[in-house]
């Protein structure tokens, strides 16, 4: 994402940020930084309507600048389309003031963004990382078995499925294995073909970057590994320079399945965590599995959910010495305004105790697991008991406590 204009208040958070969303992965960023009640403004076709003095209707598209006070977006991950819906709030003559109209944000066309209820800590935060792209890291990944394959392309902040590979293989027999080894050299033919247009070599590895964009390849078995011996014999082959090229950058992993969920148990495994350890997905399930690891041993330092993690918050657990706020980026997207304040204000609370904050992407598989956990968790600088219990419990085993107290006075 590029910024081509800010006049931001960094004290008051009023001003407005100029953006052009240069690659799919902008129209993430976007998607996050746009909230209800925001005002955006952007190019829109409008079909206008005239009626002429006979009496005859006549239409037309024309094109103009729209300003409108958002209310709702809609994000297609496979296109990369967001659609942003709001009503109407800028003077125009063909386009009557609180009237609806949706935006099409598309690459390379800017849009002017203006926060309803100014730009928070976290709005920030997020602006400064879709305009930061040396901190990108991709990964390509195939989870396949015999005669399927998922082929996905993992960015910083979104798991993407680009294409479903179905072949069908023959069972193995006995004395006649023609027809299951055929059918796999047609899967892995057709496998490969198809990850080749979606790689598109040419540009998966810019030259103004040393850094190879990784492939991974995981199965049950060996079909993972026998696929890349395939690509190897084919790159000979044909003496692909840029296939050759990649080779050295696949790695093979065991998954228990050929679906998508299955990564996140292949990213956790040790040695591809340490391959991949500068990628923010990584990352993300290193520290998922931290947490998971602190909750098994059911020592008070791990808790997740809003109520809990709040107290914890409160009582200074969750700061300075090892405290680690775990959030997902869909709880700064509520439609309340309310909910999304106290949010960030929340993650600023933690970070003004010297606590570390994470926030993980909705579109992972670690963002999936911490949404399983109410979107919110937390690992403690020291052990906190009884977090999920009711006040109102609390304060009746309390006032019981001073009863008898009382009754022995």
């Amino acid at each position: 994402m590029r910024l081509l204009k800010s006049q931001i208040d960094a004290k008051h958070g009023t001003g407005f940020a100029t953006l052009l969303p240069e690659e799919p992965e902008d129209m993430w960023h976007a998607f996050n930084l746009i909230q209800p009640t925001d005002l955006l403004r952007a190019r829109a076709v409008r079909r206008i309507s005239k009626t002429s003095d006979a009496g005859s209707v006549t239409s037309q598209r024309i094109t103009l600048d729209l300003t409108i006070a958002v209310t709702s977006t809609d994000f297609d991950i496979g296109s990369g389309q967001l659609h942003v819906a709001g009503k109407v709030v800028s003077e125009n003559e063909h386009v009557k003031l609180g009237s609806h109209h949706t935006l099409d944000l598309e690459l390379n066309r800017k849009f002017t963004l203006e926060k309803g209820d100014g730009w928070d800590s976290v709005a920030l935060e997020m602006l400064r990382e879709a305009c930061d792209t040396t901190q990108r890291a991709e990964l390509w990944a195939v989870v396949m078995d015999e005669g399927l394959a998922n082929i996905c392309l993992i960015t910083e902040h979104q798991t993407i499925l680009r294409q479903r590979v179905e072949v069908p293989v023959p069972r193995k027999r006995r004395g006649g294995l023609d027809g299951h080894d055929k059918g796999m050299e047609k899967f892995y033919s057709t496998t490969l073909s198809t990850l080749l247009r979606h790689l598109d070599l040419g540009n998966a590895m810019p030259q103004q970057t040393d850094k190879t964009v990784p492939l991974l390849l995981a199965s049950p078995g060996f079909v993972a590994q026998s696929f890349l011996q395939y690509i190897k014999t084919e790159a000979t082959r044909t003496t692909n320079k840029q296939l050759l090229a990649l080779l050295p950058s696949v790695l093979v992993a065991h998954s228990s399945s050929p679906h998508l969920h299955s990564l996140s148990e292949v990213l956790s495994s040790p040695a591809i965590k340490a391959k991949l350890s500068d990628t923010k997905y990584a990352k993300e399930t290193d520290y998922m599995d931290k947490f998971m690891a602190l909750l098994r041993q059911d020592d008070g330092r791990a808790w997740y959910g809003p109520r809990e993690v709040d107290r914890a918050v409160e009582k200074g657990a969750v700061g300075q010495g090892g405290g680690k706020l775990l959030i997902s980026n869909a709880l700064f997207r509520a439609q309340n305004v309310a909910e999304r304040k106290r949010w960030v204000a929340l993650v600023e609370r933690v970070r003004e105790g010297g606590g570390e904050v994470r926030v993980f992407s909705s579109l992972h598989e670690s963002g999936k697991r911490l949404e399983s956990l109410g979107n919110v968790a937390a690992i403690l600088t020291f052990p906190l008991e009884d977090l999920d219990e009711d006040e109102d419990e609390d304060e009746g085993a309390n006032d019981a406590v001073r009863d008898v107290e009382d009754m022995n006075g």
